[in-house]
């Protein structure tokens, strides 16, 4: 294996980096989680390293409140956001994911880039925020910027929408415009948050004060190429009181739910039993 490092600590010596790399091999690491084990994968010949774990920018590291939104950074990692106040008030669904990745240690050097950029349909934190349908804020070589949602920036398994000479620079995900919310995140893996999902699911329902629901967002993770944001079920419940909801409304909702999944059955489990679980989840979120 041969390949070649070059350190980043500001902005314009990463957009540097990037351009003129244009014509060679590289990948940008942070955390290095899952870049360790893709070099121990398969032979690398030539490589460049783009190491922005360094990098002193609140714009990459920082999470920031503005009016309407929370921007995180690439660069935040799991271990900021299950400390963060605020992503812990507003969005429970993403403390509650992030908090079930891997260990502590990992959490200390995963980071939401990362996980965003490695398009795994199991990835937590990732599923998660297609809930809250978020934001992905893409900076490119020439210092340009560009906006796309989470849910189509993720193309494939291990795909995204980022061009080579482009970069993730940040996360940006709306405001409440409820007081009220039922937020959450569950995950059924072989064993607890040291394994990969087998099935996830992440909801995020804004209700006003007489229990109609405004605004829903759900997805599901580990069931399809990609994370299904489930545009039919959340429309299905908009409208309806959450206090009111029936067996009828659940067993409904959670076929909704179903008709997002197209999994595959592999070492982890077959496609029934993660039909069966995802099914069986999304009716209980409202029990």
């Amino acid at each position: 294996m041969d390949f070649e490092i070059i350190n980043v600590t500001t902005t314009d010596e990463l957009l540097k980096a990037i351009e003129d790399n244009q014509h060679n091999n590289f990948k940008i690491g942070a955390g290095y989680t899952d870049l360790i084990l893709e070099l121990k994968q398969q032979a690398v010949e030539d490589l460049t390293i783009i190491n922005i774990a360094q990098l002193d920018e609140s714009s990459f590291n920082a999470i920031t409140e503005e009016d309407d939104y929370i921007v995180i950074g690439a660069l935040v990692t799991a271990s900021d956001i299950v400390n963060s106040k605020i992503i812990k008030e507003l969005y429970p669904v993403l403390h509650e994911a992030t908090l079930s990745v891997a260990s502590t240690q990992i959490r200390n050097l995963a980071t939401i880039g990362g996980n965003i950029c490695h398009a795994s349909p199991s990835a937590d934190m990732s599923a998660a925020l297609v809930a809250l349908q978020a934001k992905c804020t893409i900076l490119n070589s020439e210092g340009k910027k560009r906006t796309e949602p989470l849910v189509t920036f993720i193309q494939d398994v291990r795909k995204t929408s980022l061009a080579k000479n482009e970069i993730l620079k940040s996360i940006t995900i709306q405001k409440n415009s409820e007081a009220n919310i039922k937020s959450g995140f569950e995950k059924v893996g072989t064993r607890n948050s040291m394994e990969c999902s087998i099935v996830s699911l992440s909801y995020h329902i804004q209700y006003k004060d007489t229990g109609v629901i405004e605004k829903a967002g759900v997805s599901c993770g580990a069931v399809a190429p990609i994370i299904p944001y489930a545009t039919s079920a959340c429309d299905f419940i908009k409208g309806k009181n959450i206090k009111e909801i029936s067996e009828t409304d659940r067993i409904a909702f959670a076929k909704k739910v179903l008709a997002y999944a197209s999994p595959i059955s592999d070492i982890r489990a077959s496609e029934w039993y993660r039909k069966e679980v995802l099914f069986n989840l999304s009716k209980t979120i409202f029990e």
